[in-house]
């Protein structure tokens, strides 16, 4: 079994010990298991991809594209790579499904939470951060997307963490195939993408207890992202889950996990059951989920594969 948390490294229960490539990389730990040990061109490989990724989305960079478009005081044209029109396409159909509560663009808000590229963890002043509120700026309002690239004419911070972690996790995943690895766990950070014809099992983190689990998922072939709001919190009531209309952190669920064959698109629905009915967001995906509600009580869909506790 693995135990996954939120944002955490699982620890392996009751596998068999195979090979692992474990590395730090886009401020989390990330683990590939595999039956043979990866070579080292593949590593640096897979090391060089993140890189280059991480050189294009992350605004923690002020070297990334991300933080050229952030800085252009009156907007321009800005080209991505080939990988971001899968992402984009994602945050397309989610920013729909969801009314707009999952955005790219709450990255200055999260920046004004104290949630910024100094880490200062520190909130802006109300009223700096009501006159953001003012002219808080969204993905379909704002941006002009023509396949890779996006239009703008004003600086915006994009932060594409609903869907960006899992969405590197499959480029890794195809990376190791083209390879002629077929057998694998990726881990990066919790963030889980399973391939080959064993079956992992995969515990649940409790929200209010670490140490212990809700339940068990089992995964063939599949792809299991979590997100919760006592990660990467700060704060009373600050936290990283933000909804895009608002700006503010969400309050009415605690934690989430959804299983779909892509890690993008686990990632991405993960973060919109916040917000949204899973039965709206059946249209984005076939998926299963389980989630946990502010006042504990826990809901999954019907076809959830694995086993809850409570």
């Amino acid at each position: 079994m693995i135990h996954t948390g939120h944002g955490t490294s699982p620890t392996a229960l009751g596998r068999d010990s195979r090979p692992t490539f474990a590395f730090d990389a886009i401020g989390t730990r990330w683990s590939i298991e595999t039956d043979t040990p990866l070579g080292t061109d593949l590593r640096r490989s897979l090391r060089r991809r993140i890189e280059d990724f991480d050189a294009v989305y992350s605004r923690f960079r002020p070297d990334s594209l991300v933080s050229r478009i952030a800085a252009a005081s009156t907007g321009g044209r800005f080209t991505f790579p080939e990988d971001s029109r899968s992402l984009f396409d994602l945050y397309d159909r989610l920013s729909d499904l969801t009314d707009g509560a999952v955005d790219p663009l709450v990255g200055r808000d999260l920046e004004l939470l104290g949630y910024d590229s100094a880490c200062t963890l520190t909130p802006a002043p109300a009223p700096v951060r009501a006159r953001h509120a003012r002219t808080r700026p969204s993905w379909h309002a704002d941006v002009v997307r023509d396949g890779t690239t996006l239009t703008t004419d004003r600086p915006l911070v994009l932060d594409i963490g609903a869907a960006g972690k899992g969405h590197l996790v499959d480029i890794v995943a195809g990376l190791l195939r083209d390879a002629g690895t077929s057998r694998f766990v990726i881990d990066a950070g919790g963030d889980l993408r399973h391939s080959g014809s064993d079956l992992l099992r995969v515990g649940l983190e409790h929200p209010f207890a670490p140490d212990r689990v809700i339940g068990v998922a089992q995964l063939h072939r599949q792809s299991l992202c979590a997100s919760a709001t006592n990660r990467r919190a700060w704060g009373p009531g600050l936290h990283h889950v933000l909804d895009g209309r608002t700006g503010l952190p969400t309050g009415d669920v605690l934690a989430t996990w959804a299983i779909s064959d892509d890690a993008a698109v686990a990632d991405a629905l993960a973060t919109a059951l916040f917000f949204t009915e899973p039965h709206r967001l059946a249209a984005a995906d076939r998926f299963t989920y389980v989630r946990v509600r502010s006042d504990g009580r826990v809901d999954a869909s019907p076809d959830f594969v694995g086993e809850l506790f409570t």
